[in-house]
């Protein structure tokens, strides 16, 4: 099972899967249980799902599309570039504000109104729907004035991410999942972001080619194994 990035120029063969990059660790876990159970290979692409909706627009060679939204794979399955009926929910993700450093603020909000750090990283809302989530919060909870100038923007999740495990930003809204992957010693924070503050974040996958090898992907993914992978990693089901 191959995980390449989202510039990957030519993805082994096999079943071709475009992922959200929030979702990219638990696909490669449930691909590599597909691999065991089938035999049939997995080529994951991970990336932004703005980036991956454009090349698929442009020709793609992907079987299959794991967003991190809804709208995409609906304006896919309109445009007529999807399987038609084959589109479904496949996991509900949920929004977090992670703090590198330890702290005592009780929420997300109160933290962000003390804090006098230079910059909070969040996903590109214009290409990654836990940003739009991020945007959505902040303006929502009367945060955005203060903050919109001190604004880190993540080409996708797993950027964001990446910029405050770095150190390049010392706040950001990330996905819950990405929680399992910090380091012992280096959890820092993480305060719940309340759903009522943005709009539900439902992540949905179609089929790109109607082929047996990618039927058989779409129903290993809403079985029991991938089920049980899909709340380990923190994600809900619809």
């Amino acid at each position: 099972m191959a995980v390449l990035s989202s510039c990957a120029a030519k993805p082994e063969t096999g079943i071709r899967v475009a992922v959200a990059s929030n979702f990219r660790d638990v696909m490669a876990v449930i691909a590599q249980q597909f691999e065991e159970a089938t035999g049939e290979k997995v080529s994951l692409i991970s990336g932004s799902s703005g980036n991956h909706f454009s090349q698929i627009q442009n020709g793609a060679p992907f079987d299959a599309f794991f967003s991190a939204d809804t709208l995409r794979p609906e304006r896919l399955e309109k445009e007529g570039y999807g399987v038609p009926g084959s589109r479904f929910t496949y996991a509900k993700g949920r929004l977090v504000l992670w703090s590198s450093k330890v702290a005592s603020a009780p929420s997300a909000r109160e933290h962000l109104l003390r804090a006098s750090t230079p910059h909070l990283a969040i996903g590109n809302p214009e290409l990654a729907p836990y940003g739009k989530a991020a945007k959505s919060y902040l303006e929502n909870s009367d945060l955005w004035e203060s903050w919109n100038k001190r604004l880190v923007f993540g080409e996708n999740i797993a950027q964001t991410f990446q910029f405050v495990a770095s150190g390049s930003a010392e706040l950001g809204l990330i996905s819950a999942s990405q929680k399992k992957s910090l380091p012992a010693g280096k959890a820092g924070t993480t305060w719940d972001i309340p759903e009522r503050h943005h709009a539900p974040i439902l992540q949905q996958a179609i089929l790109l080619s109607d082929n047996l090898s990618a039927r058989k992907f779409f129903n290993f993914i809403q079985g029991k194994e991938a089920h049980s992978i899909i709340q380990e990693f923190g994600y809900s089901l619809p």
